[in-house]
């Protein structure tokens, strides 16, 4: 099933100065998409037009889980981020109460109003991404990945038919960040498509996915030129890590 399919987008930021245009993308059910590019080339506006932060200018076609944004009503936007989870660099936990207060703050945001099944879904996505101990934390008192585990918990509560990850291991060390992509890749194998920006190229030789590259107010598809790079999961040595403090701007 097709979830994203934009044919000769054009974003433009508030002031009218352009970031993309004839933007052609695609996204379906699974699918690991990496959205590459230099700081600057777009890669979040992109992103951000996908759940509605960002408008589009001009389409011949911008279809996002069946709602057309070229014509969605702000009031509708809400209902389209329902249906994705977000994660971004920077976690955006809520600080002021427990892990558990912000995964309960998201459902009940949603419209869960039983108790019991509050309690049984977040414990299904704590244990998901093994933080199922950390329950009663306050986002303090966790490390970087934890409170990234724990974002990624709160993105999948509602069972998303896809994840939109902005730099989700930008502040990362090299080990959380292998851990936190191998959470990604085990969550797309379910169905759930996964884009996700990053700027480090080592990522890619890692983790097989499709590669869109942002350049020069243009989105153009090179999956090709990293296949010779990319390990297939299956085919990498049992327990082997990517360096990713050696991030390259690509």
């Amino acid at each position: 099933m097709e979830l994203i399919d934009y044919q000769n987008v054009s974003l433009a930021h508030k002031d009218g100065e352009h970031v993309l245009e004839g933007v052609n993308f695609h996204v379906e059910d699974g699918e690991f998409i990496y959205l590459i590019g230099r700081v600057g080339s777009g890669k979040s506006s992109l992103l951000k037009s996908i759940y509605g932060e960002v408008d589009i200018e001009d389409a011949s076609k911008a279809i996002v889980l069946d709602q057309d944004m070229t014509t969605i009503r702000r009031k509708e936007i809400p209902a389209l981020r329902r249906q994705m989870g977000i994660i971004f660099q920077d976690f955006q936990l809520l600080s002021d109460r427990s892990v558990y207060r912000n995964l309960c703050f998201v459902l009940k945001a949603t419209g869960w109003k039983d108790k019991e099944k509050i309690n049984r879904r977040i414990d299904e996505v704590l244990s998901e991404v093994s933080m199922t101990e950390k329950r009663d934390r306050m986002p303090h008192e966790l490390s970087g990945g934890e409170q990234q585990r724990i974002a990624i918990a709160r993105a999948i509560l509602n069972s998303p038919k896809m994840i939109i990850a902005d730099e989700p291991t930008g502040n990362l060390d090299a080990e959380t960040s292998d851990q936190i992509i191998q959470l990604l890749r085990q969550i797309s194998q379910t169905g759930t498509a996964v884009v996700m920006s990053t700027h480090n190229r080592q990522l890619l030789e890692q983790y097989r996915g499709i590669v869109y590259r942002c350049d020069n107010g243009k989105v153009e598809e090179v999956t090709s030129n990293y296949n010779s790079l990319q390990i297939a999961d299956d085919e990498s040595p049992e327990g082997a890590r990517v360096d990713y403090s050696a991030r390259e701007e690509i």
